[in-house]
């Protein structure tokens, strides 16, 4: 048990150099840090009732001192809205990339696992639902549904489970038949245990890069369904619905549209980044 525990702690020792050698991860992994420092403290930073209160008297004022990033058409302040709309975005974004995770990764796994016509059946669907674009797949469910944060939370996991099926079932078709898993098969243990205890640990990494990269996708397609009046719908908060009703102030009040589309880039390049210093610091081919 000491050998198998200091064997973990020099794997994520070595890890962590290696990610912390790629300026580009440290710099994503900081702008991360930042953002969701935002979203789990935005109602210690700022009152939630700014980001609904209007106030006909103090309606399209610029940055200042009182109103850090201004107010908007209805008098509401910008700061709070972009605040409480990272909780919105980043909860969409994170949930719908782990429910597309669990059940692609589910799929993945049982069709790497049993082969012959289970594997046959479960790839023709992924192959049928991959010929459909992911965001256009999302448009068509929200559309279905009804524009709400439920619905477009739905339709993105959706959207993406092809993709993370076939993922996973690449990343575990070589460890199928490897040793271990053919010595717990030996022993009697059960497929459900194979299948979670032995396959799956075992193919995290790349899993686990896609999915942080995938986060970084759901957010701008969330905050494009929700410009195109899809998904998040007003009065609340989210990044796509605030750019959605500022587009026609932007000439004479730019910054109600630059601060939520700042927001939306920095947080899908931070995952970017991130996501590939994972990838960087988890393959083992690249020795430095």
């Amino acid at each position: 048990m000491d050998r198998t525990n200091e064997k973990r702690r020099g794997k994520l020792k070595e890890f962590w150099r290696r990610l912390r050698k790629n300026k580009s991860a440290i710099i994503g992994l900081i702008l991360l840090c930042l953002i969701v420092f935002c979203a789990l403290f935005a109602g210690v930073i700022c009152n939630e009732d700014d980001a609904y209160r209007q106030d006909a008297h103090n309606r399209l004022q610029a940055p200042s001192s009182e109103h850090w990033f201004g107010t908007d058409m209805y008098g509401r302040d910008v700061f709070t809205r972009v605040m409480f709309g990272s909780r919105i975005s980043l909860s969409i974004g994170i949930s719908a990339a782990l429910l597309s995770l669990l059940t692609g990764g589910t799929l993945g796994a049982v069709t790497a696992f049993y082969g012959g016509k289970v594997d046959d059946i479960i790839m023709r669907i992924m192959d049928m639902l991959m010929s459909i674009p992911a965001t256009l797949m999302a448009l068509c469910i929200v559309a279905a549904l009804g524009g709400s944060a439920v619905n477009l939370f739905i339709a993105m996991s959706l959207s993406s489970l092809p993709e993370f099926c076939r993922l996973s079932r690449s990343a575990m078709l070589p460890i199928v038949g490897s040793d271990y898993v053919e010595a717990a098969r030996a022993y009697g243990s059960r497929n459900g245990r194979i299948i979670f205890k032995e396959i799956m640990p075992n193919a995290l990494g790349p899993i686990i890069v896609q999915t942080t990269q995938s986060v970084a996708s759901k957010i701008l397609t969330a905050s494009s369904l929700s410009f195109l009046g899809m998904g998040v719908q007003a009065p609340q908060p989210e990044w796509g619905t605030m750019l959605s009703e500022a587009r026609q102030y932007m000439r004479e009040n730019p910054y109600l549209v630059l601060i939520p589309g700042l927001f939306i880039i920095i947080t899908a390049l931070s995952f970017n980044l991130f996501g590939d210093g994972l990838r960087d610091a988890l393959d083992p081919k690249l020795k430095d």
